[in-house]
């Protein structure tokens, strides 16, 4: 049985998909942007989008249940392979070890213009 994962801490769904989705104990997030939620504006700067886009995954993640801590696999997007060490010294303050396994792929374009992308899949 699949359970629907949402929560107002967490930029909404800005298409036919949910925020997040419970199965059999796992957490699969949708790819969460670096929006902040209660005005819907978005940082400037690498650093300051994946601080945001971090920080609402983890607040996702708690309203699943679960925390960062359980993070087993992401997935993060960003706009410009350039940004990869700034994205991975905020990336390192929310994972500690042993880190969560990744992916990390630069893509032309990202919903509303961001910078960078993230999806998680977490257990409880």
């Amino acid at each position: 049985m699949k359970t629907v994962i949402s929560t107002d801490k967490a930029p909404a769904a800005i298409g036919p998909y949910s925020q997040a989705i419970e199965v059999n104990g796992m957490v699969y997030t949708s790819g969460v942007i670096p929006v902040v939620p209660s005005t819907g504006e978005i940082p400037e700067g690498a650093a300051a989008q994946a601080e945001q886009a971090i920080g609402n995954l983890a607040e996702l993640l708690k309203a699943a249940g679960t925390s960062v801590e359980n993070v087993v696999k992401t997935t993060v997007f960003i706009k410009n392979m350039d940004d990869f060490g700034k994205i991975n010294e905020i990336y390192a303050k929310f994972f500690t070890e042993p880190y969560p396994s990744r992916s990390c792929v630069e893509v032309a374009r990202l919903p509303k213009d961001v910078l960078i992308e993230i999806e998680a899949i977490a257990t409880k």
